[in-house]
């Protein structure tokens, strides 16, 4: 009997997928900037469209939209996200794996850095309203709240299945993912401090660098290295 072929090694799909997702997530923002920047009346109008409504509910139901300020601001702010990252690399450190744990702080970086030099380089302006329920700083495009989850939850995945966490774990990561870059996009633009494109195209641009992170990481980074710590058969998962 012929034999059958060895099982796939459980990194090759995450590694596809990723090789993928990011030039695909990252021409899929270059596309919405682009037409953002240029003006193309359909675009535009429909994020007008999309805020000024939401932006008469937020004026209309106080209660809801003190709950979104509350979301946006503390439970899925920007820097809450960068410190369950920087919590992730500390428990790396304490188990011994070093080049994760500072894989993972290079890529957060530089997420922080592109979102940084994008604003400027855009320099969109937010909607402007004369009741306005919120505020926010800097340019609109794109969203830092919106790339800042999307990379997070990004990279808390490619950790997930790099520990070769079990199934409840990567659920728990995947929906709780879900659910913060979902609702973050929602915040920002009902609080009508960004447009919709810019939450979008920061959406795109996190998993894109999350993306690349990961397949970076298959493909050059992970060498055999010293184990972070011994299984039952004195192996060890990085």
């Amino acid at each position: 009997m012929a034999r059958s072929s060895p099982p796939s090694s459980p990194r090759s799909f995450p590694r596809s997928l990723s090789c993928l997702a990011a030039p695909l997530c990252t021409a899929a923002a270059a596309v919405l900037a682009v037409l953002v920047l240029v003006g193309w009346d359909p675009l535009l109008d429909l994020d007008a469209h999309v805020t000024t409504e939401l932006h008469r509910t937020a004026v209309a139901e106080p209660g809801f939209t003190r709950l979104n300020r509350v979301l946006t601001d503390w439970v899925w702010d920007p820097w809450t996200m960068r410190t369950v990252l920087l919590l992730a690399v500390v428990w790396l450190v304490l188990r011994g794996a070093r080049r994760p744990a500072l894989w993972l702080s290079a890529a957060a970086i530089a997420g922080t850095v592109l979102q940084q030099v994008l604003k400027a380089l855009f320099d969109r302006d937010r909607p402007r309203w004369s009741d306005p329920v919120d505020s926010a700083s800097f340019a609109a495009l794109p969203s830092g709240h919106a790339m800042t989850a999307a990379l997070t939850c990004g990279l808390l995945l490619w950790l997930a299945h790099l520990r070769q966490a079990g199934r409840p774990v990567r659920l728990a990561v995947v929906w709780m993912g879900a659910v913060s870059v979902a609702g973050v996009g929602f915040t920002r633009v009902y609080l009508g401090v960004h447009w919709p494109t810019d939450v979008v195209v920061g959406w795109l641009l996190g998993f894109a660098v999350a993306a690349a992170a990961a397949a970076l990481w298959s493909g050059r980074g992970a060498r055999p290295s010293r184990p972070e710590r011994h299984g039952p058969e004195g192996s060890s998962s990085w």
